[in-house]
């Protein structure tokens, strides 16, 4: 992945509905989204692939980032829902202070991967509000094998930590999160032992943080080189899983249900706004 000097690569961005309710709002209101080009992962079953690993998007300047972010409140956006923003984190930082400076109030929401450097947080501190990580995997051998990163659940934790110490526990003010963490872990097919592990792993932090357990998975992109990963969960799956959250004390938070379960994404090869 190529990044320019002082430009930020986007792929999509606009008022999006696809996240969990106290993300979006009521009526028209939504996330405003920004999907940024490229990702520090390289999961065989991503179903962001277009942008994530084949680089589609163009580039913007930090003052053109800044500008979209403050369009996207004066639309009436509920918060700035920044998509896969670790490798584009120091431009971002100045894109937040400058849309800050010109009046951006909204929440802004860091919606990654989970696989953040130690010290991300830290210097993003005071300029994210909410921050959404991904806790993929509790069994890093699987991280490796789908993913193609070490030690994802030991990284993954520690980002996570410092994301609870940065903003708290969810806060909502009138159906709205305004500061706090929600935690995603998507169910894949064939690795209940590493959903379990997981959600042993996110109990062990803190069991009354947001959890959003997600049943979405469909076998895109890679994901028809694995056997185990070539179709859709199930419902004794999505059961399984379920009941292991509630067993562990994970009682904050969603599910996804199986029949709701497409997955709620902009068509990059027709949306873009470029």
């Amino acid at each position: 992945m190529r990044i320019s000097n002082k430009k930020i690569k986007i792929a999509w961005y606009g008022k999006h509905f696809g996240e969990e309710p106290p993300l979006v709002g009521s009526n028209d209101q939504g996330a405003g989204t920004i999907f940024f080009s490229g990702c520090n992962l390289h999961c065989v079953f991503c179903q962001n692939f277009q942008i994530s690993q084949e680089d589609m998007g163009k580039e913007y300047n930090i003052e053109e980032v800044a500008n979209i972010m403050l369009g996207l409140q004066a639309q009436g956006a509920v918060n700035i829902d920044l998509v896969t923003p670790t490798i584009w984190w120091r431009l971002l930082k100045e894109a937040i202070i400058i849309a800050k400076n010109k009046g951006l109030k909204i929440p802004i929401a860091w919606n990654s991967n989970g696989y953040e450097m130690a010290n991300i947080t830290e210097k993003m501190r005071e300029l994210v509000d909410i921050y959404l990580p991904d806790f993929k995997y509790g069994d890093d051998d699987i991280a490796k094998k789908y993913s193609g990163i070490p030690k994802y659940s030991e990284v993954a934790l520690r980002a996570i930590k410092n994301m609870i110490s940065a903003v708290g526990l969810l806060k909502v003010e009138d159906g709205i999160a305004k500061s706090g963490v929600i935690i995603r872990h998507m169910i894949l097919p064939n690795n209940l032992e590493n959903t379990f592990l997981a959600l042993e792993k996110i109990a062990s932090i803190n069991k009354n943080v947001h959890l959003s357990l997600m049943s979405q998975y469909c076998p895109v992109y890679n994901a028809n080189n694995f056997s185990e990963l070539n179709r859709p969960i199930n419902k004794e799956e999505l059961e399984k899983a379920e009941a292991k959250r509630f067993e562990l004390g994970l009682d904050n938070g969603w599910t996804q249900e199986l029949e709701s379960g497409e997955i709620f994404l902009p068509d990059f090869t027709k949306t873009n706004p470029f």
